[in-house]
């Protein structure tokens, strides 16, 4: 077994790298069509803690967690284009909502009626899927550490965010056939498509990045002077025991802070790369946490899939009377709907596939998923914990 604190983590260091190393390469990607790379950065450090290769008490995973994921969280929204999100306009952003709505109404009342069956301490676990289903895998891992999900709560619920997803995205592609049948029952604004094209030409695309180690060297303090600061003033809020902790303030704190940092200068660090470095620390994270968790936590997962079924209903159902009542095409309600639950490596996909050219709205709708993820799961955590 290892326990020397550098082992530990040059040995996470090298799972994560051989994980999306065979993601990128060629003739491995496609073993990754089923179950995602963020899967396996999970379950593989999972794995050698379960069998004995990896100490799961070391203290060395806590110290990650603690410093890493503010540090990660800060330069994935630096890259933040507020403004193009705006242009979007207001039915775009209503339909977002609705189905971001959907999400946290679903979890609760679900979570309320599975309560009996899989016990009242997964309460926090459907926080961090609802933060996950608003927002994207950075907001759940940030609201499972926010609101201390249990490792044996956490581990089945990835498992959730790794099936349920990726049916709801097959329903949503195979909805396009009925795209003109449904525009015509709900008599859609089908103009609302083509100022939806002029307002976000160009407005999807991302900037040119330069990865370097000179990048490297610049963005380091930047996270590393977020993530303190961040902390430092955590401490400084009050804290109301099982509701919210000085961490719970250190994340939503951090969150603010790389919002508004991407309204300023500091944004064009994007070109170094601040995005990539935040997902490679994101993903280092991640690797801690399931060091920590347990193998036998993923007993519950078929019964847990079911409430996840039944989270994308109400969610569906939300979207359905908004569309109804705003007379939003149904390429809109498919596209905030995929960039609420699949964030934004799918959402792009799916708007593309309505409506060519249109990729650049999934996207735009999933950063905005980025930016209230962690808030909403946060909200649908003490909501479930009221039950």
């Amino acid at each position: 077994m290892i326990h020397h604190p550098l082992l530990i983590i040059l040995t996470l260091l090298a799972i994560e790298l051989l994980i999306l190393g065979l993601a990128r390469y060629e003739r491995t990607k496609s073993w990754f069509n089923l179950l995602p790379p963020v899967f396996w950065i999970y379950f593989l450090p999972m794995l050698a803690a379960s069998f004995g290769l990896l100490d799961p008490k070391q203290p060395v995973y806590g110290l990650i967690t603690t410093w890493l994921l503010p540090a990660s969280l800060l330069l994935l929204l630096l890259s933040v284009d507020l403004k193009a999100i705006m242009r979007l306009g207001p039915v775009a952003l209503a339909i977002f909502f609705s189905g971001s709505l959907g999400i946290v109404v679903g979890a609760t009342l679900v979570f309320k009626l599975f309560k009996p069956l899989i016990g009242s301490q997964f309460w926090a676990g459907f926080g961090a899927i609802a933060a996950s289903w608003t927002g994207g895998s950075a907001n759940m891992i940030a609201v499972k550490e926010a609101l201390a999900v249990p490792d044996q709560v956490f581990a089945p619920m990835l498992i959730v965010d790794t099936v349920v997803p990726y049916l709801w995205m097959a329903l949503l592609i195979a909805g396009v056939a009925w795209q003109q049948a449904f525009d015509r029952w709900n008599g859609s604004k089908r103009g609302l498509i083509e100022e939806l094209s002029n307002r976000v030409v160009e407005a999807g695309q991302v900037m040119q990045q330069r990865f370097s180690m000179g990048g490297f060297l610049l963005l380091l303090p930047v996270a590393v002077a977020g993530s303190g600061l961040s902390h430092w003033l955590g401490l400084q809020f009050p804290v109301v025991k099982d509701v919210i902790s000085g961490y719970t303030w250190t994340i939503i704190l951090v969150s603010l802070l790389g919002l508004a940092l991407s309204c300023t200068p500091a944004r064009r660090l994007e070109q170094h790369g601040a995005s990539k470095l935040g997902s490679w620390l994101l993903y280092f994270v991640l690797t801690a946490i399931g060091a920590k968790a347990s193998v036998a936590s993923f007993g519950s997962a078929l019964l847990l899939i079911a409430a996840g079924l039944l989270i994308i209903a109400v969610h569906a159902l939300f979207l359905l009377v908004a569309a109804r009542l705003l007379k939003a095409p149904l390429f809109l309600v498919a596209a905030a709907s995929q960039a609420n639950v699949g964030g934004v490596a799918s959402a792009p996909v799916v708007a593309e596939v309505y409506q060519p050219g249109l990729a650049s709205v999934g996207l735009l709708l999933a950063i905005l998923g980025n930016i209230f993820g962690t808030y909403l799961g946060i909200l649908c955590g003490q909501l479930c914990r009221l039950l």
